[in-house]
This record gives structure tokens, C-alpha cells and sequence, in this order.
């Protein structure tokens, strides 16, 4: 049991990892994360890339809509700019992976910063419906810029390359894909140690005190918008290498309901509820198909009876931890970590 966790200096309040057990427990996971392709199958390296790509996106949409209060319908279209960035710098120019995922977080970043400018006068579900618009104009952007955008067709592109090594397998992309969600979640856990991630929780707890205090709304929403949209945009260009085909469908509407719903059911205004949240909502469908795949051999119409069944539970879990666990899988966390360090006394 833990007993003492006193604080000497500000230094101290404000570090990242604030006792041994945490540093103890990062090391463990950079080990796990080290080790995991070469012990998982290659499904299971393709589903962990998958989960590295949603988890980016995630927490940029948690540092917009958990941490400053702004709502946000708008992510998937900014994966996209990010994307079709990527992938037409790819083709096109042949540049460096590295500069390629910048430049699709900066123009992403720049497109969101544009959406965001209604934000000083409009919050809630009417700048859910702002963002809803800019989607819907940035996908007919998508459909008929054909120069840059190939259309409806989209682009296909070369596999990644780094260092003349081809990245062309998931057991290779996930050496890319895994390290750049690792550094913009780090990235986005020393945001709010700085002045500019205590502005945006100010904003989100009452932006009128905010304001008097003396800070300024539109520019700091303007950041956190062009924030979000460079983690999008950035996530954007990782799905495009991992796919290596972008077309407008790739992007649709439902998969920035899919984030939002990610940052809810693992816990708005955490950065380890970005990550837990946007797990569950990728891998629990998974499961979930794999348990209907199970049932088959006993069940002969087992797919085609119990795949609407898998969808309504999944719909139903969403449903749960929103009734009975507003705050998240990141507060189950907490409460289990709060149990262990008081056992075996009672709280």
C-alpha cells in the first residue's frame, strides 16, 4: 500500500510520472509494445496499428471537445485533409515520410482552424452542426477536386519508405505507426502542464470567468481547434499509409461519431481516456465477430442470426457506460488503482 504522496515543489506536482509506480508501469509497457509483433499474429499487429491510428485521432478530438469544451462533428473530414495530403505529397513529390505527416497535421491544422472561427459566437450543438457542415463541404471538396484528389476514384499510393526500408506489411508499418501515436499522446499529456492546456481547461469549466481572467477566447479556441486537426490530420496521413488507398468514402460521417463516442465512453477530459476509449470501440466489434465466429460450428446459422445481435450489444455497451459510468473506463481505472493502493484496508 502507497501511504505519503506529498509534494515538495511545483516541480514535482507537475511531473508526468509522479511516483515509481507509474515509471515502473510505463517501462512495462514500452516493453510490451516492443515485443508484441513479434509474439502476435499478423491480424492482431494489423488490429494494434489500427487501434495506434484511432487512439492519435482520439486525443486530439479529447483535446478539442474533453479539455476545452467545444464540440466537434468534424474529425474524420480532418483525417482526410490529412490523408489525401499525405498520400498526393506521396505520389506526387516523393517526399520524406516524416515531412509528409507534418504537412498533412499543418494543412489539417490550418482547415480546422478556418472551422473553428464560428466557435466565438456559436458553442454546443450548434457548433456540432458547424463542424457537421464543414464536413459535408469538405467531402463534396473530396468528390470533385479531381487534380488533387483523383474524385470518386481517390489515389492509391507507394508503400512508405524509411530509410530505403518499404513499409508495405503491417508488421512493419506498426514500427511507424505505433511510435508516432506514443509521441502526440506524450504531446498531449505535457500540453496541459503549459499555459496553453490550463486555458483550455479554464475555457471548458466557464469561458466567461476565463475571459475576465484574461484570456483570450477566440485565439485559444482557435488553437485548440487547429490542435485537434493536426492530431487528425496527422492520423489521417497514418491511415493513408497503412491503407495506401484514400477515397471520399474512407471518411464518412459515422466515423466522427465513432471518435466522439470513443472520448465519452473512455472519459472526456483524460488522456488516458482517449486511449481506453478509442480500444474498446475498435477492438470490442472485433470480438465480439470473433465470438459469433465461435458459436458457428454449434449454431449452423449462427452469422447470419447473432450479426444484428453483435451490434445491438455493442450499441448497448455504449448505452451502459453512459447510465451507469458517465465518467469513463479512465474513472473504472482510477477506482481500481485506488483500491490496490488502500488494500487491504477499505476506503
Amino acid at each position: 500500500m502507497r501511504i505519503g504522496d506529498a509534494k515538495t515543489s511545483y516541480a514535482a506536482d507537475e511531473a508526468l510520472l509522479q511516483n515509481s509506480d507509474q515509471k515502473l508501469g510505463l517501462v512495462v509497457l514500452l516493453l510490451v509494445l516492443a515485443l508484441y509483433p513479434f509474439v502476435a499474429g499478423p491480424y492482431w499487429v494489423y488490429l494494434a496499428c489500427l487501434v495506434a491510428i484511432n487512439v492519435a485521432s482520439a486525443t486530439g478530438l479529447n483535446i478539442l471537445t474533453g479539455f476545452t469544451g467545444l464540440v466537434s462533428l468534424g474529425q474524420a473530414a480532418f483525417m482526410g485533409v490529412g490523408a489525401y495530403t499525405v498520400a498526393w505529397m506521396q505520389i506526387h513529390l516523393g517526399t520524406p515520410v516524416a515531412v509528409n505527416l507534418i504537412a498533412g497535421g499543418l494543412t489539417a491544422g490550418v482547415v480546422g482552424i478556418a472551422v473553428g472561427i464560428p466557435s466565438l459566437r456559436v458553442k454546443g450543438l450548434y457548433l456540432a452542426i458547424a463542424t457537421i457542415a464543414a464536413s459535408v463541404i469538405l467531402h463534396f471538396v473530396f468528390q470533385n477536386w479531381t487534380s488533387v484528389t483523383g474524385g470518386t476514384t481517390g489515389l492509391s499510393m507507394p508503400a512508405a519508405s524509411v530509410f530505403g526500408i518499404e513499409l508495405d506489411r503491417p508488421e512493419e508499418l506498426y514500427w511507424l505507426i505505433v511510435p508516432v501515436a506514443c509521441l502526440m499522446v506524450l504531446g498531449a499529456a505535457n500540453l496541459f502542464r503549459t499555459r496553453i492546456g490550463r486555458a483550455f481547461i479554464a475555457i471548458r469549466d466557464r469561458d466567461i470567468s476565463a475571459e475576465v481572467l484574461g484570456i483570450p477566447l477566440l485565439r485559444y479556441k482557435l488553437i485548440s481547434f487547429g490542435l485537434s486537426s493536426f492530431y487528425a490530420g496527422v492520423a489521417g496521413g497514418l491511415w493513408a499509409y497503412f491503407f495506401r488507398v484514400v477515397t471520399p468514402e474512407s471518411f464518412p460521417l459515422v466515423m466522427s461519431i465513432f471518435f466522439l463516442a470513443a472520448i465519452i465512453v473512455g472519459g472526456m477530459g483524460s488522456i488516458l481516456g482517449g486511449i481506453l476509449g478509442a480500444v474498446f470501440m475498435t477492438l470490442v466489434p472485433e470480438v465480439l465477430k470473433m465470438a459469433v465466429g465461435w458459436l458457428a460450428p454449434i449454431l449452423p446459422d449462427a452469422v447470419a442470426v447473432l450479426s444484428p445481435v453483435r451490434t445491438i450489444v455493442f450499441g448497448a455497451l455504449i448505452v451502459g457506460f453512459l447510465i451507469f459510468e458517465p465518467q469513463g473506463l479512465a474513472e473504472i481505472w482510477r477506482r481500481l488503482r485506488r483500491f490496490f493502493h488502500l488494500w487491504p484496508f477499505r476506503t
